[in-house]
């Protein structure tokens, strides 16, 4: 997910006799489905629980506009320029819904970015990981966004009104992404030697990253059963990565491509697929920020928002002046 290794605040989940009369009301509100709105008592546990994984959210829009932006320029034709263009504007958009969902929280933007910058706050481990060629632009729509799309389709369900409703657009939008992705697979498989090659060394490199994104196995996830209580988090990682290569493997045969795992096969028993775990040492290393491109991100991030200073500056001296204006009318 895009909210990898999140952690409730809390010591736990609650039984009814411990909670107080706030906590129990709380609670029933939860357990009936009633979204909670920001002007709502809620306990402090959930509002920093939900900064957390929506700031978390939030940056990796943001940030996973990096691994494709560079390749606007490069894409094939002008058709595929306007359309990763339009993907990468939408990854922006995603990520403006989501600080404004944060925000409704009692925390400002640019609270939430300088914790990004100064490594408090995290983002999805996905997009610390290169996009070498074309055909890894058509595997981060097929299989990141297809990963993005299993965990934030329940978000629309999650307990936080605003968050809940700003998923609704973003899983819309995402899930044109994903088709994007898997037009761009498609086309290479379809082509020369040379080009269905380049779709296999693509899905080669990115399928355990992508299996990494829904976060470590349920026996070492750090996620307390508190989240699951509170419906902040509606599924558990692994039940989401199952869904996911249950659902993603059928594809990769109809593209006529091989998953890189050697002990894939179909378990009639329990109606999936078994699968090879991911390396977890490379997914913790990755999130400490020892990946391929964890540098280069923050060195982005950070050069962004430096020389967005002025502009900050000139907005903020704007509406002082504006304030003063329309005190002396007054």
């Amino acid at each position: 997910m895009y909210a990898q290794m999140v952690k409730s605040t809390g010591a736990g989940v609650k039984s009814r006799e411990e909670m107080s009369a706030e906590e129990a009301a709380f609670q029933d509100r939860i357990d009936a489905d009633i979204k909670i709105e920001p002007k709502d008592w809620m306990p402090e546990g959930y509002r920093k629980t939900l900064i957390r994984q929506i700031g978390q959210h939030a940056h990796s829009e943001i940030v996973g506009q990096l691994p494709e932006g560079n390749w606007i320029t490069r894409a094939p034709t002008l058709e595929r320029k306007a359309i990763l263009l339009a993907k990468v504007q939408d990854e922006a958009g995603h990520g403006l819904y989501l600080y404004a969902a944060a925000e409704t929280l009692g925390v400002s933007r640019d609270e939430l970015t300088e914790q990004l910058l100064d490594g408090r706050m995290k983002y999805s481990s996905i997009f610390n990981y290169p996009t070498l060629n074309w055909a890894d632009i058509g595997a981060v729509g097929w299989l990141v966004d297809g990963a993005a799309i299993m965990n934030q389709v329940p978000l629309q369900r999650t307990s936080y009104g605003p968050y809940s409703r700003a998923m609704i657009r973003i899983c819309k939008e995402e899930s044109f992404h994903q088709r994007q992705g898997y037009d761009i697979m498609m086309k290479m498989a379809q082509g020369t030697e040379a080009q269905k090659k380049m779709a296999q060394d693509a899905l080669n490199r990115l399928w355990y990253p992508s299996l990494m994104m829904f976060g470590p196995s349920d026996k070492d996830s750090v996620h307390s059963a508190q989240s699951m209580a509170w419906k902040i988090k509606m599924d558990s990682n692994d039940e989401l990565r199952q869904k996911f290569v249950d659902q993603t493997v059928p594809q990769a045969e109809y593209l006529g491509l091989t998953v890189p795992d050697e002990n894939l096969k179909w378990n009639e028993e329990k109606g999936g697929y078994d699968f090879s775990e991911p390396d977890w040492d490379e997914f913790f290393d990755v999130l400490q920020g020892n990946g391929p491109c964890n540098v280069d991100r923050m060195e982005k991030r950070n050069a962004a928002w430096d020389n967005g200073a002025w502009v900050r500056e000139g907005l903020m001296a704007h509406a002082e002046k504006r304030a003063v204006l329309k005190t002396a009318a007054e």
